[in-house]
């Protein structure tokens, strides 16, 4: 890539309920964000997939929902289930109808994929969106060797207690100024979340605030970063794939 880097800020959780759609919205319009994954099932999708199709500059991909699981009184437990994750055709038929679905709300197929609480990363599941992006043509979350991934933009430790200054101006920054070579994405969950039942609620504002603060975007154009998207996917990855010595002729 001779020195030259990509960036590719990406919020999930778009259409899970209008006060997410509201703050993605805004961190794509005021911030930096410049895309988005979409949840299917949630009756904010709808929404969500109208903003997207009359704002083509951000790419919108598929957050996978299979389920969820919060952490009480130091406890996992699952909020709900979508479908039984060890059995293959049960995660194939799923996916084949988020798929569908979404390819019905955006006309057209997903700019990425990747999936609610990194499901997406055990088996069987793992293989199936595995076979759906390369037949796609469109990179899956943590398994596409081109891109590097910053998935620790995130407010809460691993049993969700909180850790604010993971989220903080100072912490993104520092992140940006960090980057390697090549293309990475840091994921983000801007948002208002009063209308969602979830463990990740107060930091998603927390998140919007920083992700819209002006000294972010100053910060990428002086260190000569491409903020970019997944709508770029097919030009960057051509690049990304370019041998060195093409570059510097």
């Amino acid at each position: 890539m001779s020195g030259e880097k990509y960036l590719i800020v990406n919020a999930d959780d778009f259409g899970q309920s209008p006060g997410i759609n509201r703050g993605i919205i805004e961190a794509h319009e005021r911030g930096i964000v410049t895309g988005a994954s979409l949840m299917t099932r949630w009756l904010a999708a709808g929404e969500a997939s109208i903003y997207a199709r009359e704002h083509p500059k951000l790419s919108v991909g598929l957050h996978l929902d299979l389920g969820e699981w919060v952490c009480r009184a130091g406890k996992w437990v699952q909020l709900y289930s979508v479908i039984p994750l060890d059995d293959k055709l049960a995660v194939e038929r799923e996916i084949s109808h988020q798929l569908d679905v979404f390819q019905y709300l955006m006309g057209r197929h997903p700019t990425h994929i990747n999936s609610h609480q990194h499901i997406h990363m055990r088996e069987p599941v793992r293989s199936v969106a595995l076979q759906v992006c390369q037949s796609l043509g469109i990179p899956l979350r943590d398994l596409s060797p081109e891109i590097h991934y910053f998935t620790k933009f995130y407010g809460q430790t691993p049993e969700g207690l909180p850790i604010p200054r993971y989220i903080s101006l100072d912490r993104l920054i520092e992140i940006i100024s960090t980057l390697p070579n090549g293309l990475t994405v840091i994921t983000c969950h801007p948002g208002y979340a009063d209308d969602l039942k979830t463990m990740y609620q107060t930091e998603r504002r927390d998140e919007l605030r920083v992700l819209c603060d002006p000294r972010v975007r100053a910060a990428i154009d002086a260190l000569g970063i491409n903020l970019c998207s997944f709508n770029d996917w097919d030009d960057l990855k051509n690049l990304l794939n370019r041998p060195s010595a093409d570059l510097v002729s």
